[in-house]
């Protein structure tokens, strides 16, 4: 690992450590609605429980994008590790020590990353435009 890249590592465990932290608390989240829910279900509005599935499902969506970050950064240590970090995954160009400084755990270059963002972009669009 290049010497520059140490303080990048450190970003990269503490937003694992971070990220963690922040499913774990989605999980307790979502329990303790179930626990309550479900000692209150009867005789609960239907209102009362459109908001707790509401709420669970909020908590599933912020776990899932969560875990998205933490497979980003867990890559990124491996990338460390196996001494290729800082290299596209796409092209094997170099990602720019600017980019890394800003976002540790960008696995690809700018160019790489914005044709994965357009195609994706004109995917949703040729979708949408299918259900007219």
């Amino acid at each position: 690992m290049q010497a520059n890249y140490k303080p990048l590592e450190k970003k990269l465990l503490q937003e694992r450590e971070r990220v963690q932290g922040l499913m774990q608390a989605e999980t307790e989240h979502r329990s303790s609605l179930s626990e309550t829910g479900d000692l209150e279900r009867y005789g609960n509005h239907p209102g009362d429980e459109g908001t707790e599935t509401f709420e669970k499902e909020k908590s599933l969506a912020l776990q899932s994008n969560l875990q998205i970050i933490l497979d980003e950064v867990e890559h990124a240590l491996h990338k460390l590790e196996a001494g290729t970090y800082g290299t596209c995954d796409e092209c094997g160009a170099e990602i720019p020590y600017e980019r890394l400084e800003v976002r540790p755990q960008a696995a690809l270059c700018v160019r790489c990353k914005s044709k994965v963002e357009h195609t994706v972009m004109v995917s949703s669009l040729e979708r949408a435009n299918s259900t007219f």
